[in-house]
């Protein structure tokens, strides 16, 4: 066996034992680049010389064998080459020791004090907190020292802001120990597609042979002429861009490389991946803003695949017609159909608005060609992204179509209200129809057809809410803006208590009737009794069997009616995955129990509340408006409008939950097929997958026959989701979407300045403690305390009534927390940037829900004093 190895014998036979760095070098020597001559002393080899202190002990002819190899060199070096250094992960820059301009005589101490480096405590450390397993020992090199006049470093790719089309050298004069530490200043030199940009620093010293000592380096100072002249040429840094480049290709990654010139010869040192490069988005890529600041009311924590699957191709569809609706061209539409593809994006299993196709759907339509200023400023868009050229149209085209959208919009608005009707008819008759079915006798082709049957006739069919909800946009804005000019009232939300009271919104009516039925169960002392003492299935086996004439049968009687009506009303009631009522009656026990034992009955909770604020606001409109009558008549038709809008869109989107219901049923039923047949471990395993997945594999076109394996890896994956930290609610990508992002990065988020403040929905003045709730589930009743959380979604309202005041990061005045709380006349502010970085339970807090203010009076456990 050779004991001292170069690059022609690890050629024929490679050792893993050389370490990284050596590797790196034989493959670069055998490439034909000038690498300075070097040989290679392996671990495995070194070991039998060493004992367990890190002592070692060089035979005499091993020795004499190694300079055999350097006879016509003055010095050398001696550098480390751990096993995992220098690898496309960990560089273990710094750990080791190295040795430079090394004499032959002083050979043997040198290698010793590499050798010794392997076993310090600062190694070991790097290994455990990087999760590498501890090793003592490592390849050593010996090689040709060069005494450069400059040397540096080269990236194959700008690290600062992480173009791959830049390469960015820094050099020093000397030798590059200085550089590469830290302790010098260097040139830096940026080479891009149009040429070089140079960074000249004043470069005070250097690095070169000690000539006094025995070996090893000193620092000088430079001369004067030196100081601000630059290191390199012109065409050395050409010479080290191509190297860099072509060191790339070969390794098929970005390299960080180490050179020097002497003779004005170039040396390649040292050439490995760039360690950091997964955490370098590249900044000149495709830049992309996400937020989840409205959606995570319908969606939020972690989403399983089905359910983005499902979103992602419903969001796609109803944003083509919306955008046909106003005024874009089919052809428009049809070139640009990666925009509708790509609204939404799941990061870390959360769904985020991708606000870039925003932006892009929004330049798209005809009035962004004739005024874009006054279009983003309506829309709210705070930032701009890059347009395509084949998004601008003339202005006589813009207004053509504008024109055209105005007739077609006219028409719209006027057949709204029969639209909804129709609409409404088509989903009560679908609805009734697939109820009727039973989906347990369905194989899973016939749950597959009968799904795609349904979004035919329904799913693709979502022309009235989408009109209504830009109506009911547009009439808000109105109303709010001739609250604002024609009325000056002191009130700032006296639009939002004219909204109040409506008593045909669909939201309110679920907890209404819970508490109805708090009261009535709470009012039978038996009844009563069952329902604080007895598990929730218990209870509903005892009331399912119990006859229909006793006071249980009769309840359990108006409970299932609930059920019928409103079973699919839940928290996380859009999400497939969530368990609805209608499913597992005892969910809705769970909190029917929790109102009992609470006593939030009838006598607990005002029913006049949100009519009082309604009426105070109605009497201060008359008294500011009386003898104006034409305004009068002009104001109410405004008001009648935007509150028939705003009950008909909180209807509707009450009426996309029982379709998604019908969804959840039948891919719930598709997951049971599955299990029965062997395809997938569990029913609910079905949610990990996509619905392309399902619908690919029932017809034969899917490239993965193991579900249970992929179902395994997308499991895990997600479970990691659930366990880590949520991701900032807003954040920006480069290029790569998945790959050296940030997501957690709070650049993009607001700052905070002062008191909180937000958009007031529900007046009311309260002062009380808060409790922060992630999951009503988690909690019984509020007991009075101001709920304070990130979002809301239907489901939540069982837990409002036991609230003083609501607080809510996210949602706008159209939110449904916003809705739900006006009509329960509970004190609302939504919209409160930071609130859940500032506020923790326990706070003291005094909130205005007319202002939207929010005063922070005693935080957890600081004495008063402070």
């Amino acid at each position: 066996m050779k004991r001292i190895l170069n690059a022609e014998m690890l050629r024929q036979h490679p050792d893993p034992s050389i370490g990284g760095k050596a590797k790196n070098l034989s493959e670069l020597s055998n490439l034909g680049l000038n690498v300075p001559h070097w040989v290679v002393l392996s671990q495995q080899l070194l070991k039998d010389f060493s004992d367990d202190t890190g002592k070692l002990t060089l035979p005499a002819d091993l020795l004499d064998e190694i300079q055999t190899h350097f006879s016509d060199a003055d010095f050398l070096a001696v550098r480390s080459s751990a096993l995992d250094e220098d690898g496309g992960d960990f560089s273990f820059a710094g750990l080791f020791e190295t040795k430079l301009f090394v004499r032959k005589e002083n050979l043997a101490e040198q290698i010793q004090e590499v050798w010794k480096s392997s076993f310090a405590e600062r190694v070991q450390l790097y290994r455990e907190k990087n999760g590498l397993k501890q090793s003592n020992g490592l390849g050593i090199i010996i090689q040709v020292m060069i005494s450069s006049e400059s040397s540096g470093v080269a990236f194959g790719i700008n690290p600062v802001t992480g173009n791959r089309k830049q390469q960015l050298i820094s050099a020093v004069f000397g030798l590059g120990e200085g550089l590469v530490s830290g302790e010098l200043d260097a040139d830096n030199y940026l080479v891009t597609e149009n040429g070089i940009e140079t960074d000249i620093a004043i470069k005070t010293h250097s690095f070169h042979y000690n000539k006094t000592g025995k070996s090893g380096i000193v620092k000088e100072e430079l001369p004067e002429k030196k100081k601000k002249a630059k290191v390199l040429y012109k065409e050395q840094i050409k010479q080290v861009q191509k190297l860099v480049k072509q060191l790339g290709r070969h390794f098929g990654k970005p390299q960080d490389i180490e050179f020097a010139f002497a003779d004005r010869k170039l040396y390649l040192l040292q050439s490995r991946p760039i360690t950091s490069l997964s955490k370098i988005p590249d900044k000149n890529d495709t830049y992309v803003l996400w937020d989840n600041s409205n959606i995570i009311e319908s969606y939020p924590g972690v989403t399983t695949p089905l359910t983005f699957s499902f979103i992602s191709k419903s969001y796609e569809g109803a944003y083509r017609l919306f955008c046909e609706y106003l005024g874009v061209d089919k052809k428009v539409i049809e070139r640009n159909t990666s925009v509708f593809e790509n609204t939404l994006g799941l990061i870390n299993g959360r769904v985020y608005y991708n606000l870039k196709t925003w932006y892009l759907m929004l330049a798209m339509l005809p009035g962004y060609s004739i005024n874009a200023r006054f279009m983003e400023k309506m829309m709210g868009v705070k930032e701009r992204f890059d347009i395509p050229e084949s998004y601008l149209i003339s202005k006589g085209q813009a207004w053509w179509r504008i024109v055209k959208m105005g007739f077609k919009m006219t028409s719209r608005y006027y057949s709204l209200s029969r639209k909804r009707k129709d609409f409404e008819n088509l989903l009560n008759a679908t609805i009734a129809k697939y109820k009727a079915i039973d989906f347990t006798e369905k194989s899973a082709n016939e749950l597959l057809q009968l799904y795609l049957d349904f979004e035919h006739t329904l799913l693709n069919e979502w022309k009235a809410p989408l009109l209504n909800d830009f109506f009911a946009m547009i009439w808000f804005g109105r109303l709010q803006s001739m609250c604002e000019k024609k009325l000056k009232s002191v009130n700032p939300n006296i639009h939002n208590d004219l909204l109040c009271g409506s008593a045909d919104i669909i939201s309110t009516q679920p907890i209404h009737r819970t508490i109805a039925l708090s009261t009535e169960i709470s009012q039978l002392p038996e009844m009563k009794e069952m329902f604080l003492n007895l598990p929730s299935k218990q209870l509903w086996n005892k009331l399912k069997n119990a006859g229909s004439e006793d006071e249980s049968g009769r309840i359990y009687n108006e409970i299932q009616r609930y059920i019928t009506d409103f079973g699919e009303r839940c928290v996380g009631e859009l999400k497939l995955e969530t368990i609805s009522y209608t499913q597992d009656p005892t969910l809705f026990l769970d909190i029917l129990k929790s109102y009992v034992q609470n006593e939030i009955t009838l006598s607990k909770r005002s029913g006049n509340k949100e009519a009082e604020i309604r009426s105070k606001a109605e009497a201060e409109v008359n008294s500011i408006l009386r003898g104006k009558f034409y305004k009068k008549y002009k104001f109410n038709k405004a008001l009648r409008k935007t509150r028939e809008l705003v009950s008909s869109r909180e209807n509707l989107r009450y009426e996309r939950t029982r379709a998604f219901g019908i969804v959840r049923e039948l891919f719930s039923a598709m997951g049971i097929r599955f299990y029965a047949e062997g395809i997938l471990n569990k029913d609910r395993d079905i949610f990990y997958l996509t619905k392309e997945e399902i619908t690919q594999f029932i017809q034969g076109r899917s490239v993965t026959q193991d579900l249970k394996k992929l179902v395994e890896l997308r499991k895990s994956e997600f479970e990691v989701y659930e366990g880590t930290e949520t991701p900032a609610e807003r954040f920006a990508s480069y290029g790569l979407v998945y790959h050296a992002n940030d997501f957690f990065s709070t650049d993009k988020v607001e700052q905070l300045e002062g008191d909180l403040k937000g958009t007031g929905c529900c007046p009311g003045r309260v002062t009380a403690r808060v409790q922060v709730v992630k999951n009503p589930k988690d909690i019984a009743s509020l007991h009075g305390a101001i709920l304070v959380t990130s979002s809301t979604d239907p489901g939540w309202v069982t837990l409002f009534p036991s609230a003083s005041a609501i607080i809510v990061e996210r949602g706008s005045l159209l939110s449904h927390s916003a809705i739900v709380s006006r009509e329960m006349g509970i004190p609302c502010i939504v919209g409160v940037t930071g609130l859940l970085r500032t506020l923790k339970t326990g706070d003291l807090v005094e909130m205005d829900g007319s202002t939207g203010t929010i005063k922070i009076i005693e935080k957890k456990g600081t004495p008063e004093n402070e």
